[in-house]
């Protein structure tokens, strides 16, 4: 799989919606949403998975720079995968059994 990640999220974005734009460009295997563990407000950011990286490419390269909620989504290739528990300030990794 092959992780991308949406910046400049709105509050309000869901997974859902994410999910919806990005299912375009080809099977969309995860959309993760990390949020505030006491507020459970988003941090204005997601990972979105796909199964084959040339369909994560044909996202990027669609869905960089549109706008969704009214803000202009950065979407980039991700440099690691979700995290691998959810204490701050743990190490951004990729799980083995992926």
């Amino acid at each position: 799989m092959t992780s991308l990640k949406v910046d400049n999220l709105t509050y309000r974005t869901s997974p859902n919606t994410l999910r919806r734009v990005f299912q375009n460009y080809g099977p969309v295997g995860d959309v993760y949403i990390p949020r505030d563990r006491f507020t459970k407000k988003s941090h204005g950011f997601a990972f979105v998975r796909f199964h084959h990286k040339h369909h994560a490419k044909d996202a990027m390269d669609a869905l960089d720079g549109i706008l969704l909620d009214g803000r202009e989504l950065r979407v980039q290739m991700a440099r690691y995968g979700r995290p691998l528990d959810s204490h701050q300030g743990c190490r951004w990794g990729t799980s083995p059994h992926r």
